[in-house]
């Protein structure tokens, strides 16, 4: 018989990814929406609970159970959702890009020792080239929210083996994700069902959000934040969820308009693409917009507040807190401001694990239920990383009198210019005020004599208004009247489109390398 429990008693009531699905079934009917596809298919709440509980039986059956690593490489859409959740009631689910090449691939898996990898008949192809040997592809058959486990490999792994009745428990690892590894090896971050439970139940306090409510996840579900904020946070309250097939500028207000979402999170590069192909202010079913994982500009905020007429919504997340550490409240927003503390410690520490008052600027560091025990067979970055019963997440800030945090920038991605500490984030908004600027990114360009010298990277509107008379000069006068001379951009780029990482983030270290641009424009590249 078919064990697919998913009740509370039987997964360890809230503190699994399982049981709290199970458990959030008492807030909504059991006929309301919980997942939706964008050719209009819906999966009901009973649906979902038994579709999650018979996929779950089936990778049971092929002998795999809470202490297994299973890579999944599917793209965004609800097979991925589906597969995500189904994981997660049987084992540890590792996400992986399924655009990496054969060389990320055959590192990810080996990395994580996965026993199981799940993807598409034949795809991605680079992933069967790169395919450990202790790794069993699992295929998916079947499309959208009608899906199946299957394939010989499936079949094999079961064979001699009875299919686990263990569940997992809240101390289980639930999602093991690698940190982006920017300046080093990708450290492996492993997060357990009590972390992912109780960052749930923050985001979703935070945000107020209740069975009416209606995500459009348009972030990658191998990230974090689409798999926090777009998926589970929604379906821990009785929320219904939008799987889109991932972020698309054209047709995201069409996907507003007919599916009614009460709210959207994403990064600010795609909040930016988003004004860029706005109609005309109109209302919405939208009740507010939330950003996260990247800095928002004080301009994109507000374009995005009037575009909407809702309250724009910053937070504060990454992987090691199982995303959101903080947020800006409903009722009261700071712009400029990532918020308060939601369900965690936040404090500001010097070099010397001292707490600095409110107003210092030092490092961001935090403690509490949603931060991960430690790295993975990584004693120095732990040693590093956590002191004192801190996690140093090595990002700048300051609180302020009333607790609202308020970020200066990675300690990383500050910009060293013979001695003087440059904050980008502070040259972005900046550049982003000019009229004729769509899109801006500082960055550091290697400099012989003063380390590093300041660089940007800018896209212009379609329309700057002075055809042929938005240059270099300009942007750097309009720099120059708002900062101090030594933060303003040596190198200013022209680019059709800011170079990001696959989730839609920017990334900085590394951009002058990339973008072939020395602080001498004399030996710099093209840039395009």
């Amino acid at each position: 018989m078919p064990d697919n429990d998913l009740s509370p008693e039987s997964l360890g009531a809230e503190g699994t990814v399982a049981g709290l699905l199970s458990a959030s079934n008492d807030r909504a009917s059991a006929t309301d929406p919980a997942l939706l596809t964008t050719d209009g298919q819906v999966l009901d709440r009973t649906g979902l609970l038994a579709e999650v509980g018979r996929l779950a039986d089936q990778l049971r059956d092929a002998g795999l159970g809470p202490t297994d690593r299973i890579a999944v490489a599917l793209p965004n859409g609800p097979e991925m959702a589906l597969t995500l959740l189904a994981v997660m009631s049987v084992g540890c689910l590792a996400p992986l890009n399924p655009g990496y090449r054969e060389d990320e691939f055959k590192f990810y898996l080996d990395d994580l020792e996965a026993r199981a990898l799940i993807t598409f008949p034949g795809q991605p192809k680079a992933v069967f080239a790169a395919l450990p040997e202790q790794t069993t592809p699992i295929e998916v058959r079947g499309s959208a929210l009608s899906i199946d486990f299957a394939g010989p490999a499936a079949s094999a792994m079961g064979e001699g083996r009875d299919a686990s009745r263990t569940r997992p428990t809240p101390d289980d690892q639930a999602l093991v994700l690698h940190t982006s590894g920017t300046t080093s090896r990708p450290k492996i971050v492993p997060l357990r069902h009590r972390n992912l439970t109780a960052s749930a139940r923050n985001i979703a306090r935070s945000l107020a959000l209740g069975p009416a409510d209606r995500s459009l996840n348009v972030m990658p579900l191998f990230h974090i934040h689409g798999i926090m904020a777009g998926l589970l946070a929604p379906l821990s309250v009785g929320g219904s969820v939008i799987v889109t097939p991932g972020f698309d500028a054209f047709g995201f207000h069409r996907w507003v308009d007919e599916f009614k979402p009460t709210y959207y999170s994403a990064v600010p590069t795609m909040h930016q693409m988003v004004l860029a192909r706005a109609p005309e202010q109109r209302p919405t079913s939208l009740r507010f917009v939330r950003s996260s994982s990247a800095s928002l500009p004080p301009t994109v905020f507000e374009s995005l507040r009037r575009l909407f007429d809702v309250p724009v919504v910053e937070a504060y997340g990454m992987t090691e807190a199982s995303h959101q550490m903080a947020s800006n409240p409903l009722d009261r927003q700071k712009v400029g401001s990532v918020g308060l503390a939601t369900g965690i410690e936040i404090a500001i520490l010097d070099p010397e694990n001292q707490v600095l008052p409110a107003g210092t600027r030092g490092e961001v560091a935090i403690k509490g239920p949603t931060v991960v025990d430690g790295y993975e067979n990584n004693p120095s970055a732990n040693e590093a990383a956590f002191t004192d019963g801190w996690f140093r997440t090595g990002g700048e800030g300051r609180l302020d009198e009333e607790g609202y945090l308020s970020l200066t920038g990675r300690l990383k991605e500050q910009i060293n210019r013979g001695g003087e500490k440059i904050s980008p984030l502070e040259i972005d908004a900046v550049l982003l005020e000019h009229p004729a600027v769509s899109q801006a990114v500082a960055f550091a360009i290697p400099h012989p004599k003063l380390g590093e010298e300041v660089g940007a990277a800018v896209v212009l509107r379609e329309d700057p208004g002075e055809p042929g008379k938005i240059g270099e000069r300009e942007l750097r006068a309009h720099v120059s009247a708002h900062l101090a001379a030594f933060k303003v951009p040596r190198r200013i780029l022209f680019l059709p489109e800011i170079p990001k990482g696959p989730t839609g983030k920017v990334q900085r270290i590394g951009l002058a390398e990339r973008l072939g641009v020395s602080a001498d424009p004399s030996e710099a590249g093209s840039g395009g």
